[in-house]
């Protein structure tokens, strides 16, 4: 089979195209079994497929291998989209992306597509995602609630947290002071 693999990907991995310590992946839930359900991936690939820590940079090489005619290699490709949608870029190759109705239904069987809307999503003014630990700047002079202090535009608010009642609140200390800041006067750093 891996010689088989390493025929059909011509010998680098089928996602990002590395030529280095290349393994036979089987992909989970797959209809069919034997070589159809196999892609010819590289360490680093393998690596991020199921881990939360990934590198969103390496993956932009699904711009290409999304392409792929190989069934298995779209959908390894499609789901890794989905699982980096956050990023925001993979939702534009995701919106490009077609598979017929077989292949669709493979790559949805692991769940990367469910709907999870009713998650709590925090966004700065622009609409980048906010995340516990980040690092936002003041796009507004704001007035703090409860006393004479001025919170400046401009001013850095380091490792914020995320209210979890409110997508619209986020907290964190703005010269020594802790305070809850409305997402819509913050820009992400």
């Amino acid at each position: 089979m891996e010689r088989e693999l390493k025929k059909r990907a011509e010998g680098s991995c089928e996602l990002c195209g590395n030529n280095e310590q290349l393994t036979v992946y089987e992909i989970p839930n797959s209809p069919k079994g034997g070589l159809e359900s196999h892609i010819l991936a590289c360490a680093t690939c393998i690596s991020q497929f199921d881990n939360e820590e990934r590198d969103p940079n390496h993956w932009r090489c699904l711009n290409d291998s999304m392409w792929s005619q190989e069934p298995a290699v779209q959908v390894m490709a499609w789901r890794m989209l989905h699982r980096l949608k956050s990023e925001g870029w993979p939702q534009d190759l995701l919106d490009m992306m077609y598979l017929d109705e077989e292949t669709q239904a493979w790559a949805a069987a692991a769940g990367d597509a469910d709907d999870n809307s009713n998650a709590m999503v925090h966004k700065d003014a622009n609409g980048a995602i906010l995340s516990a630990g980040d690092s936002v700047v003041l796009i507004k002079d704001l007035k703090v609630k409860g006393s004479s202090m001025v919170a400046k535009q401009g001013t850095a608010v380091r490792r914020i947290s995320l209210d979890h009642e409110n997508e619209k609140y986020i907290e964190g200390k703005v010269d020594g002071q802790h305070i809850v800041i409305i997402t819509d006067f913050v820009k992400k750093i």
